[in-house]
């Protein structure tokens, strides 16, 4: 089979789980005991680093798939580590192939980004691409760049078989496409001196807007045709993109940004400025053009695409700012499914507002935004234990085969707590979470986890990435012959673990206990103290689910 029909393949068994996933919504109840509390974290390099990084619910185990120092160590494999403290290597938000065989990792670094493959057949990792460390970030508009890339910070695999990066902070806020992901690994990976042209093993998409991106996700219900993204800024906005022509990511399209409809305030200033009036950014609203429907820029709207015209080097989020696009404090990841009514919906973290937002998708180019969960609204645990953990910077957001929301914190607690991950118990399935269910905590000292996804084929199973533990920081903490200053795995710094993805299986979680007694109720919800004895078998449901849905996660 030629690359042409592999990759058309490949995207052809993507759009085909996806048209299935709308069976599929949330309302689970919580399927573990809730914990009580974030965890405290340990010393860099620590046993807990080591062998067990997340404090987790009982019978979840856990094995750790891929880290630097074993990749490193390792003459047949290949990953790229760029000299940057903490942040040198910065494994990101991980995708699956539809199969479940390979993972890919995007490097969130400064200069030099890239992504890995891990092959779990195999066991090993390579570097399939990445930029050649020459590009300036104090000339965001320069010729620097051109062969390097920086800050990837989303990896998705698309309908069409390949794979999306794109940048966050670093870079010039572009989408980049690699076109044959499961191909044999190049011998030379980086950038180098290849073309830009179409027909290489990678193209920047020059039709997707620049912004600072982070959560790309496509339609569940129109895959070939819609692709929803955000601007990852305290005035950050979300879009939609309606391509032209199915399945093309070069043909251009329309794109269009999210109004709230009662939105009154200044655009251009942060979400907590005065006059950024928070209860207006919810509610009816309406997605209002940027460009024309072929992609082409409007009369009196900032090239999207192009950052030479503006002082900004994300120059979408100019564009966004002219049509009153409603700002957001950091909207970052993004998943989409569906509510019980059938409405696409779409969920997106506002990691500054410690909250996440639902928007169902209504007829024509109207939505509705709503406030799915946050910090002090959202009661947590309902009918369990309570916990003192908060919903503290929502970053990432999973998703699994039966639909239930996961939402993973950022490092916000300072040095002493680690970042958490909650279960979003929306029994009704309307959009609005009536409990934060406490699911793991992260005892990594320095770390954040991220890229949290469940694997296609055995929906019992998800991976998560420690990302930027302080144990990977080589050039900080070395004391005055050069050694470091905590004692680390091996001899040289390159043998710390570092950024590290780990595989959980949920087999043997053990449910929770039931304890026949009154209905609590929440925000007008009626909520019972635990599961019923008829849903305890949440894993077999959750397999069951996912063998007819094959839930294709974008």
């Amino acid at each position: 089979m030629n690359r042409t029909a592999k990759r058309a393949a490949a995207g052809a068994l993507a759009i085909a789980m996806a048209q299935l996933t709308t069976s599929a919504y949330a309302g689970s109840e919580p399927f573990f005991t809730p914990l009580t509390q974030s965890s405290a974290v340990a010393s860099p390099n620590h046993v807990n680093e080591l062998n067990s990084p997340w404090q987790v619910p009982a019978g979840i185990t856990s094995t750790n798939l891929v880290n630097m120092a074993a990749v490193e160590a390792d003459v047949n494999q290949s990953i790229q580590r760029v000299p940057a403290g903490n942040v040198s290597t910065m494994f990101d938000m991980l995708a699956y192939d539809p199969t479940g065989r390979y993972i890919f990792i995007p490097h969130e670094t400064p200069v030099g980004a890239g992504v890995t493959r891990y092959d779990a057949e195999a066991g090993v990792s390579h570097l399939l691409f990445a930029g050649n460390q020459t590009g300036d970030r104090s000339m965001p508009n320069g010729e620097t760049w051109q062969y390097d890339f920086g800050a990837f910070d989303p990896a998705r695999f698309t309908p069409n078989g390949t794979v999306i990066l794109a940048e966050e902070w670093s870079g010039q806020g572009r989408v980049i496409e690699v076109m044959e992901p499961m191909a044999e690994p190049p011998t030379d990976p980086t950038a180098g001196g290849a073309s830009l042209e179409e027909g290489t093993d990678w193209r920047v998409l020059t039709s997707i807007p620049r912004v600072s991106h982070e959560g790309i996700v496509w339609s569940v219900k129109y895959p070939e045709k819609v692709i929803y993204f955000i601007d990852e800024n305290n005035s950050g906005s979300i879009y939609k993109m309606v391509l032209a022509n199915d399945n093309d990511y070069v043909g251009g399209g329309q794109t269009f940004v999210l109004v709230v409809d009662g939105y009154a305030g200044d655009p251009t200033q942060n979400w907590d400025q005065e006059g950024v009036d928070g209860d207006t950014r919810y509610g009816p609203a309406t997605w209002v053009p940027i460009t024309g429907p072929a992609g082409e820029p409007i009369a009196g709207i900032t090239n999207p695409y192009d950052n030479s015209e503006t002082d900004s080097d994300r120059p979408g989020r100019v564009s966004a700012d002219a049509v009153n696009g409603t700002p957001y404090g950091r909207p970052e990841d993004a998943t989409v499914s569906a509510l019980r009514n059938g409405n696409e919906v779409v969920y997106i973290t506002t990691t500054s507002e410690a909250a996440v937002i639902s928007i169902e998708i209504l007829g024509g180019d109207k939505a509705m935004v709503r406030q799915f969960a946050k910090e002090g609204v959202t009661p947590k645990n309902v009918g369990f234990d309570p916990t003192t953990g908060t919903l503290a910077s929502p970053d990432n957001l999973a998703i699994d085969a039966l639909g239930n929301v996961y939402i993973i914190e950022d490092k916000p607690n300072g040095d002493d707590v680690g970042g958490d991950i909650w279960f979003a118990r929306d029994v009704n399935n309307d959009g609005v979470a009536e409990s934060l269910d406490h699911f793991m905590s992260l005892q990594v000292d320095g770390a954040e986890s991220t890229g949290m996804i469940f694997n296609p084929s055995v929906p019992y199973k998800f991976v998560i990435a420690v990302q930027h533990p302080d144990s990977v920081d080589i050039d900080r903490d070395r004391d005055e012959d050069g050694m470091l200053d905590f004692e680390c795995a091996g001899e040289t710094p390159h043998t710390c673990q570092g950024d590290a993805v780990w595989e959980f299986d949920l087999t043997n979680v053990v449910p929770p206990v039931c304890q026949k007694g009154p209905v609590s109720f929440s925000r007008g919800y009626r909520v019972e103290t635990c599961v019923e004895d008829a849903d305890l078998n949440f894993i077999n449901v959750l397999s069951r689910s996912g063998k007819q849905s094959s839930k294709f996660q974008p």
